[in-house]
């Protein structure tokens, strides 16, 4: 029921009640009014009648019946025995004892010398009001009929009626013109609050009611409160999600059942899956037997903390600890490149290990032989000569080891120029000429006029190392041709030998440190395994890329690309 008929309903009520309960009241008193009346006036006529009896008493019922007509009451004269003397009712009874006049209560107190009046109900149904009081034969009691007092009251009663029923109906209209004034702004109210609840904007009404006007302030201010309120949360939502979306470890969350809730751009990355696709439940979202049971303890509400598991090839670990709400997080941290570097360290140290340990080995050895034997000093010579070389192979192994590790480190930046590259690959070629005389190795530059955009020093580190690994590995009477030529927005400038070549599966693993692909060549002609790491490096600092090609005795070709700056360079 709606709070305007509950209101109407409730205020008809009230007036119904209220009108009964003054219609009985009225009646009540209207009727105690009247009655007290009419008790008063039949004891002032019961006098009058006494007064008015002769002092014949032969003409008493004449007297008494005159009085009667004349005042249109009864009366009645009573002797203290109780004997009807005379009554204008019935004036045949005279003489004759009723015994039960004697009981009556207006002729007790009459007889006792009092007063009293009592109505009671006669035969046909009749009300009547009897008084007596004591005088002529012993007692004088009149009485008259009652049918006046309930005409008056019923007049009176339809008339109160008839005026409830005006207040009621005029109690209904107003109440529905009250009931609608409130409810329409409470109707209104209900609409501001769907409205606050649907995140639209409300419209408070004004409904000129204070109590109601007070309630649309709270709800107002609450409003204001809850924007705020709202905002705020918003606003760490986004930032908490900018957060998460930003790590680089993969975060997972998921409900109680296990249905993923939140998952970040890491963690679709790691497990593989693109950023619109739709993501299976937890338990289902991993293959790897060791993943799965650490979700099936997050699930079950304990933390898994440090727990690594490989997944399709990726070393991940995982934390992972229960939601208070429900649910799970999962922390995934990529360590695949972590443990790919301690695997390099490890194959680093190893390398320089044991490049290290063989020069040491024949410097030791040969100066422990000097020491001890005192050998010719034509063999003295010969190992002193043993024992240079392999300081120098070791000093070259520390000076590759240090540049390379400037170059990595970024704290090397090229000083770019133009470059003439014909000069350079002389002036390398320069330096190598009494090791290239001696194998009959000749060098062909094809680069005309080429100027190279590259830093001067590192482009000829870079042609020393290249031209002096070509050298070490094409047989004598060989040829090396260094050429350039212009390719897009760069120039490729390439090295190729008429050696030995390179098998095409060590072709992806030339320019890892320390990697041969011929061991025992490589450590007669005294290379450190170093050098095309090196040009690796300072071509990829100078923004270019380098490659090789080569099949197995047909020579190898080693080329790089560098780009030409958009600036102007001087030459």
């Amino acid at each position: 029921m709606t709070f305007a008929r509950r209101l109407v309903l409730g205020t008809i009520l009230v007036l119904f009640f209220t009108v009964l309960v003054l219609v009985w009241a009225a009646e009540r008193s209207l009727r105690r009014d009247l009655e007290a009346d009419i008790a008063a006036s039949l004891e002032r006529e019961a006098r009058l009648v006494r007064e008015a009896l002769p002092p014949d008493s032969t003409r008493w019922a004449a007297t008494v019946g005159r009085l009667a007509r004349e005042n249109g009451i009864r009366i009645t004269l009573l002797e203290r025995s109780g004997r009807v003397r005379a009554d204008s009712d019935l004036p045949t009874i005279a003489g004759t004892p009723p015994e039960s006049l004697l009981a009556e209560p207006e002729v007790k107190a009459a007889l006792a010398g009092g007063r009293f009046t009592h109505v009671r109900r006669e035969a046909r149904g009749e009300a009547r009001m009897y008084a007596a009081v004591a005088g002529g034969p012993g007692v004088i009691r009149v009485a008259t009929s009652l049918a006046q007092v309930d005409e008056t009251v019923r007049r009176a009663q339809a008339a109160v009626a008839g005026g409830a029923a005006v207040a009621l109906a005029v109690g209904t209209a107003l109440a529905l013109v009250a009931g609608r004034s409130i409810t329409q702004p409470l109707t209104a109210l209900v609409s501001t609050a769907r409205a606050i609840a649907a995140g639209s904007l409300p419209r408070f009404p004004r409904s000129g009611i204070p109590d109601i006007d007070t309630l649309v302030q709270a709800l107002r201010q609450m409003h204001r409160q809850l924007a705020d309120r709202f905002e705020e949360l918003r606003r760490e939502r986004a930032e908490s999600a900018a957060l998460v979306e930003a790590m680089t470890e993969g975060v997972i969350a998921t409900d109680g059942r296990g249905r993923i809730a939140t998952a970040n751009a890491a963690a679709r990355r790691l497990l593989g899956y693109a950023d619109d696709e739709s993501l299976p439940d937890l338990p289902e979202l991993f293959r790897a037997k060791a993943a799965r049971e650490v979700v099936n303890v997050a699930l079950e509400g304990k933390v898994v903390q440090n727990r690594e598991v490989d997944l399709d090839g990726s070393v991940l670990l995982v934390n992972a600890r229960p939601l208070v709400s429900g649910g799970a997080l999962l922390v995934l941290h990529d360590l695949t490149e972590v443990r790919r570097l301690e695997a390099v360290r490890r194959d680093f140290v190893a390398n320089v290990s044991h490049e290290l340990k063989t020069p040491l080995t024949s410097i030791s050895g040969y100066a422990e032989t000097i020491l001890t034997d005192h050998p010719e000093p034509e063999i003295t010579r010969r190992f002193l000569e043993t024992i240079l070389s392999n300081a120098r192979r070791m000093q070259r192994l520390v000076d590759d080891l240090l540049d390379l590790s400037r170059i990595e480190a970024g704290r090397w930046q090229p000083d770019i120029e133009s470059v003439d590259l014909a000069t350079a690959a002389q002036d390398v070629w320069g330096t190598l000429g009494d090791r290239a005389t001696q194998r009959g190795v000749t060098l062909t530059v094809d680069a005309g006029s080429s100027h190279v955009p590259a830093d001067a020093d590192a482009l000829r580190q870079i042609l020393t190392n290249l031209i002096d690994n070509s050298l070490r590995h094409t047989p004598p009477g060989g040829r090396i041709t260094c050429r350039a030529r212009v390719d897009g927005d760069g120039v490729v400038v390439a090295v190729a030998d008429t050696g030995t070549g390179i098998a095409s599966d060590h072709l992806p693993r030339i320019f890892e440190r320390f990697y041969r692909a011929d061991l025992s060549r490589s450590r007669e002609e005294g290379g450190t395994g170093l050098g095309l790491a090196i040009v690796k490096h300072l071509v990829e600092a100078h923004g270019g890329r380098v490659w090789a090609e080569s099949e197995r005795g047909r020579g190898a070709t080693v080329s790089f690309w560098l780009p030409t700056p958009s600036i102007a360079i001087p030459t």
